[in-house]
């Protein structure tokens, strides 16, 4: 019979599951196989937002700038991903537990909350971009012509009941939606393309714009976000070549096949808006399609994110409760047309989070791997300043090299990862060995 005041242990497992494991390990028997856990993550990279990122960057910068640059962006998505899925798959904890590992359990707190504001942001973005695209779409195709709010409501409320069920509902409706998705994009090139090749498409590109270091930067900072929260997922993996095979699906493949089919098709028809484009196009059916399949997978895994993060900063809040506070906070968020400032939005969330990335997988391969992996609780740390500083200072040079103050590589979001990952390192590295006193 368990203590007065101590759960019996089947209370303690069904509560565990109940919350995702948000605050312990995953155990190995509730591993997933990988390609389910591949699919979801997919989601990332097939969204309205990356088709868009990349109309924006194929009329902002030259042919040969946007090109490489997305590759460049995407490989370096990928390394930062096999990274951090890695280690998620190796220690079994989500991102926000192992943030609390390298920054401390104070100095989680604050990265956790910064981490959710960053995805309730983005649930906001998606919000407002599936409101706008309804209000454009529905009347072409049914006629309606009322107000967005009632559809970025409804939506909020659908996305928010999806998440609140949990990865499984997640993973059930990603394995319907992403393959739709996948033949979108497929018949929006093809019919954007022509009779055109795309070395004459490329070459309508303009001769002078962003610079490659910029290009790559606003590409990492589109999904660096899903990049960094990769343990959330992969920790469900059992084997490693699962997650690393989940990294490469994910960005190497599909973030550089969307954002460049969204440009080329920008680039061939001359347009700046997704929408019109494919309105153009006559694939008004498919937009519908792509808006509400998208803006429904990658809102709900941005929710439960967020929800894991609040439950990680505060945690005798429930899953529940902060999936529908983070929800109902989204929705709102949505009103505030943060679409205006979308690809600045994504430049400086590359600085933010960049950082955090190298700071983790530094602690987890190199200082304190046996915290990560050995299989046992760590005593909590309060404070790990050393993780904070190095943080910070690479946020600050990133900054600093994209006013053109400074220079490194050229590319914001991989300065900060360098500084950040040399400066973590070289305190433990320097760090003075302790006398131990017979």
């Amino acid at each position: 019979m368990p203590e007065p005041g101590v759960e019996p242990p089947q209370q303690v497992r069904a509560r565990m599951e109940s919350e995702e494991y948000s605050t312990a390990r995953v155990p190995p028997d509730r591993s997933v196989a990988w390609w389910r856990i591949a699919v979801i993550n997919v989601l990332f990279s097939f969204s309205l937002p990356s088709l868009i990122a990349g109309m924006d960057l194929a009329h902002g910068t030259t042919a040969p700038r946007f090109v490489t640059g997305i590759l460049a962006g995407s490989a370096i998505l990928t390394a930062i991903s096999l990274f951090t899925s890695v280690v998620g798959s190796r220690s079994r904890l989500s991102s926000y537990l192992l943030a609390r590992l390298a920054f401390g359990t104070r100095g989680s707190m604050l990265l956790n909350l910064v981490f959710a504001v960053s995805l309730v942001g983005w649930f906001g973005v998606n919000i407002n971009l599936f409101g706008q695209a309804l209000a454009r779409l529905l009347p072409a195709l049914t006629g309606y012509r009322g107000p967005e709010w009632p559809i970025e409501i409804g939506a909020g409320v659908l996305i928010t009941g999806t998440t609140l069920i949990g990865l499984k509902a997640i993973n059930r409706l990603s394995n319907v939606i992403v393959p739709i998705l996948i033949a979108v994009c497929g018949l929006l090139l093809v019919r954007a393309l022509g009779h055109n090749t795309i070395g004459e498409v490329l070459a309508r590109a303009p001769a002078t714009g962003l610079s490659f270091g910029d290009t790559v930067s606003s590409v990492v900072g589109g999904v660096i976000v899903g990049a960094v929260i990769m343990p959330d997922t992969c920790r469900f993996i059992g084997p490693v070549r699962g997650a690393v095979w989940t990294s490469v699906l994910t960005y190497l493949v599909t973030n550089t096949a969307v954002m460049l089919i969204g440009g080329l098709a920008a680039l061939a028809l001359d347009r700046t808006d997704m929408l019109d484009l494919m309105l153009a196009l006559n694939l008004g059916a498919a937009a519908f399609a792509i808006v509400i399949g998208s803006s429904w997978l990658l809102n709900a895994l941005n929710l439960y994110s967020a929800s894991l993060s609040i439950g990680a900063a505060l945690p005798r809040l429930s899953r529940s409760t902060a999936t529908i506070a983070c929800g109902l906070i989204g929705t709102a968020a949505a009103f505030l047309q943060i679409l205006d400032h979308f690809l600045t939005f994504l430049f400086y969330l590359s600085i933010v989070f960049v950082p955090v990335a190298s700071v983790i997988v530094i602690d987890a391969l190199l200082v304190r791997r046996r915290d990560y992996f050995g299989g046992e609780e760590p005593a909590p740390r309060p404070l790990e300043p050393a993780a904070l500083l190095a943080w910070a200072a690479g946020a600050v040079f990133a900054v600093l090299g994209s006013m053109g103050l400074i220079r490194l590589s050229g590319i914001a979001a991989l300065d900060a990862m360098i500084i950040s990952g040399l400066i973590y390192l070289l305190h433990w590295r320097m760090r003075p060995t302790p006398v131990v006193v017979s």
